[in-house]
């Protein structure tokens, strides 16, 4: 489980391509290394992965077909950047909202609006996940549990604080990226069970 407050950025430091299958090896240093162990669990850009070698702050990872498939890490190359989270322990504080590291689906940044303080972020979702995304509920977008401010037809937007913009890459992301969705699992789960009700009764009519 982790809670989508992401620690940091670590680099990606190689990347070995084979048939469906992709190894990654980043660079965990400081706290983000702190007492890991091989099978352990770690978000990259929100996705969870399991922890295959270690070799001091060189954390090897492997990523099967259907994680490169279902994310934007098979768009990473050596050199990038991702957001890390530590998978939570309990008696932790949970600072944002359960998460599974599981990814619904990718999102397109379309448009970014810098002000003095914050910066704004529109990304836009295929119009049948929309019903997973209402205002002021949580979200998971790269790993960052964040909560959602405005949404208009198959887009929504927002809000970051320099802190979050300084920890994590949404200080750098831009026009055309694409970021990595959980939805909130308690929104998802009251979601389907209200459509599978409405749809029953439709059929019992």
């Amino acid at each position: 489980m982790f809670t989508g407050i992401v620690r940091g950025m670590a680099q990606v430091e190689s990347i070995e391509k084979k048939q469906d299958f992709q190894t990654h090896i980043v660079r965990l240093s400081g706290e983000l290394s702190q007492g890991i162990e091989i099978g352990a669990s770690v978000a990259h850009n929100g996705c969870c992965l399991t922890v295959t070698q270690i070799d001091d702050e060189l954390v090897t990872f492997d990523l099967m077909n259907e994680t490169l498939s279902a994310t934007n890490l098979s768009q990473l190359s050596e050199g990038d950047y991702v957001n890390i989270e530590r998978a939570a322990k309990f008696g932790d504080e949970i600072g944002g909202h359960n998460m599974s590291g599981h990814i619904s689906v990718v999102a397109e940044i379309t448009q970014v609006i810098e002000t003095p303080n914050n910066k704004t972020l529109w990304f836009l979702l295929p119009l049948d996940k929309m019903k997973y995304v209402l205002e002021k509920g949580y979200i998971g977008l790269d790993g960052c549990s964040l909560t959602i401010g405005e949404v208009k037809g198959n887009a929504f937007n927002v809000h970051l604080i320099p802190e979050t913009l300084n920890r994590t890459l949404f200080g750098r992301r831009q026009v055309g990226d694409k970021v990595n969705v959980e939805f909130d699992p308690q929104t998802q789960a009251i979601v389907d069970t209200v459509e599978r009700v409405m749809d029953n009764r439709l059929k019992n009519a």
